[in-house]
């Protein structure tokens, strides 16, 4: 069984704008219901979401166990007003408004707490991000505030100075991850952080034809630098044996969650580790890195018996699992499961199901 380490529920891998403004009247329950279906039918266990203001998310954690899944949410994420991530987190300007959301996420039912601390890659100049990042003592401030509420904290964290800084204050996991520094590399492992690395968000900006993507130029420059420093920062981290989970990002543009057994595949071909480990990663290291390793990720006795049957194995050839052909989910059976397919984006993502010398990767 899957464990994926960063999804958005309000979203759905097409329109952002459109996805989220189905849930800003309330929730969309059908919608949650049918997205839980489907990580049901392909075998998830556990789901990391990285939360929104309309609360999609805090729905389909209280609805998840309908369905055999252990779902964690921050319920929002939390942004400086002014800065990144009013499209889908709530605002504060001041630290006691700031700790006055962390209390509020608490009665809602998080169960960790999401920071946004830095932009993205800006898609209109070359090799910036949209936004500086917060002060390094407004970040340490922020997981120290959540830390005292009993938290432990996601961080949103894109250039080597905002993860830094967040690292120094003791955050508990970085996202997606840039190329690091020796300093970074030490922060992370005198901190005790993991790293969730998303290499499959990043693919279709760095790397498709940009008549596919309609990305210009300079958003496929700005693309490629995040893939190359997501994948730099997983070989780093893994190299100097920092904890590394995955997460496909779902929700962001050519994902789907049908899709999560490609990022298993990216993180063996870019990062160049085996298809046992890659297969590890995805199951035993992130059920222990969120805190159920004594209930799933591995076959024995006396864990829940959460299984997917393939008819190839994927220890060979990861492409196995695209086929899923049952699943057992704590001790319950499906066969055969079925869900909506995009053709036209696996289309294009197949391109990407080969080694570097271009032979098909094993």
């Amino acid at each position: 069984m899957y464990c994926d380490c960063h999804i958005h529920m309000a979203l759905d891998g097409s329109d952002w704008k459109a996805a989220l403004a189905r849930h800003k009247t309330a929730p969309d329950e059908a919608f949650i219901r049918a997205t839980l279906k489907n990580y049901q039918a392909l075998g998830f266990d556990f789901l990391r979401d990285g939360g929104d203001r309309w609360g999609a998310g805090a729905l389909a954690a209280k609805l998840a166990p309908e369905y055999g899944i252990r779902y964690r949410t921050p319920c929002f994420p939390i942004y400086k007003t002014g800065h990144y991530g009013s499209f889908i987190g709530r605002g504060f300007s001041t630290p006691a408004e700031y700790r006055a959301l962390v209390r509020a996420a608490k009665a809602a039912g998080a169960h960790f707490i999401k920071i946004m601390i830095s932009g993205l890659m800006d898609f209109e100049h070359y090799g910036v991000l949209t936004d500086e990042p917060l002060a390094p003592g407004e970040i340490a401030d922020m997981i120290a505030g959540a830390h005292d509420e009993g938290f432990s904290v996601m961080a949103h964290a894109n250039g080597d100075s905002a993860v830094r800084a967040a690292l120094a204050a003791g955050v508990d996991s970085i996202e997606h991850g840039a190329k690091p520094n020796d300093e970074i590399l030490r922060l992370f492992r005198e901190r005790g952080a993991f790293l969730c690395t998303t290499i499959s968000p990043a693919l279709p900006y760095a790397l498709f034809d940009r008549s596919v993507s309609n990305a210009s130029e300079v958003e496929q420059f700005n693309g490629n630098v995040v893939f190359e420093g997501i994948i730099a920062c997983a070989k780093a981290a893994l190299a100097h044996g920092i904890p590394v989970v995955l997460g496909n990002d779902v929700g962001c543009p050519w994902i789907t969650q049908y899709d999560f057994w490609r990022e298993l595949f990216y993180f063996h071909k870019y990062t160049g580790v085996s298809n046992a480990f890659a297969l590890y990663t995805a199951t035993s290291r992130s059920a222990e890195l969120a805190g159920i390793g004594s209930e799933t990720g591995t076959v024995a006795p006396g864990k829940c018996a959460d299984l997917i049957v393939t008819a190839a194995n994927p220890l060979e050839d990861l492409r196995a699992l695209r086929h899923v052909g049952m699943v057992m989910a704590r001790g319950q059976l499906t066969g055969h499961p079925r869900f909506k397919r995009r053709p036209e984006v696996e289309a294009q993502l197949d391109r990407f199901l080969t080694d570097e010398s271009g032979a098909a990767a094993r």
